[in-house]
């Protein structure tokens, strides 16, 4: 939940907001809490990996009247009149799409490229163009890369390990070229390992969590990468969303055309996942362990001390307390699935 001088900021004023990727996991959630809240949003999305049922679902949230405040654009961003036309009369961008996961970007660099730089290029022109007050970016934790540094901090980087790591890397350099050149405000936010409710269990590329509770919950194999030592900073989506509204806000100086971890601050093992997954759900299971993925970071940690420092930035979710409030959304979606024998 927005802590409540955060939701007073964001209802202080109305303003009008472009969340890209708005069909997705997380622009539906940040699209969700800024109507919530009075806003005014314009959603881009070209349903590439993001779901008209995340819209509905948000629709179903906010009310009828809520819903009024938003306007929907079906396009890509690596169309530039697109871009230009969601722009228009906006006061600010959380910029959420990508065309996400490692290893799709090993097998097929090209269109990671096209939507995470062209796209993204794109979008700063059209903001710039637009005259748009603050331009919120969603980068990766992948941006490390093979620097083994723990915990990470801003500063630190390695060479990035994939395709989409160095289109993550091309954003900030990006961002960080047009602050200079045209005085845009931006604000870059490295996610680490984000999950909760809306996020898409299904396809070769779904993020970890919600692959596991859907194979668990329904009987299919459980499927690990490497020795299940592997260990990452899981980051529960209201602490994301609570950090574009403060990087969108904020009214220090310092805290621009800067990035951040956007984390907890705690690297949990793959093994010690499924042991609260098996905790939580009360399922007993055998998981399945395969060779290491191409391209992945052994291990994940995050310093966010220059997020808390800068913006204020205070998760107030774990990983047990953020699976905890996700569950009901979980067992919801797979409560028609097929249960198979183990």
């Amino acid at each position: 939940m927005m802590d409540s001088r955060l939701k007073d900021l964001l209802g202080a004023r109305k303003r009008a907001w472009l969340v890209t990727g708005s069909a997705g996991f997380i622009g539906s959630q940040l699209v969700e809490h800024l109507l919530r809240c009075g806003q005014q949003v314009v959603g881009l999305d070209n349903f590439a990996t993001g779901h008209r049922a995340n819209l509905e679902q948000v629709e179903q949230a906010v009310g009828p009247q809520a819903w009024r405040q938003h306007r929907f654009i079906e396009a890509s961003i690596v169309d530039p009149a697109a871009c230009r036309e969601a722009c228009r009369g906006v006061d600010i961008v959380l910029h959420q799409a990508a065309l996400g996961s490692v290893p799709r970007s090993i097998a097929d660099p090209v269109p990671t490229h096209q939507t995470n730089v062209t796209g993204f290029v794109n979008m700063l022109v059209a903001a710039r163009d637009a005259n748009v007050q603050r331009f919120v970016y969603a980068s990766s934790s992948s941006i490390y890369g093979d620097d083994a540094t723990l915990p990470k901090v801003e500063a630190i980087t390695g060479e990035p390990l994939s395709p989409y790591a160095a289109s993550k890397q091309a954003n900030e350099m990006y961002a960080d070229v047009f602050a200079r050149c045209y005085g845009i405000q931006t604000v870059g936010l490295r996610y680490f390992n984000v999950f909760g409710a809306r996020q898409d269990p299904e396809g070769a590329y779904a993020a970890v969590i919600p692959r596991w509770i859907r194979a668990i919950l329904t009987g299919e194999p459980v499927e690990v990468n490497g020795d299940g030592e592997t260990s990452r900073d899981f980051c529960y989506i209201a602490n994301v969303v609570q950090a574009n509204l403060r990087a969108a806000l904020t009214d220090q100086p310092r805290a621009l055309n800067r990035v951040y971890n956007i984390a907890v601050g705690e690297n949990t093992s793959l093994n010690r996942l499924l042991e609260i997954l098996r905790t939580l759900l009360q399922v007993d299971f055998e998981p399945i362990y395969r060779p290491f993925r191409a391209g992945d970071v052994r291990h994940s940690l995050a310093d966010i001390s220059l997020a808390r420092e800068r913006l204020g930035y205070a998760p107030t979710h774990t990983l047990a307390s953020g699976l905890k409030q996700a569950l009901p959304w979980y067992l919801k979606r797979f409560e028609s699935a097929p249960v198979l024998p183990r």
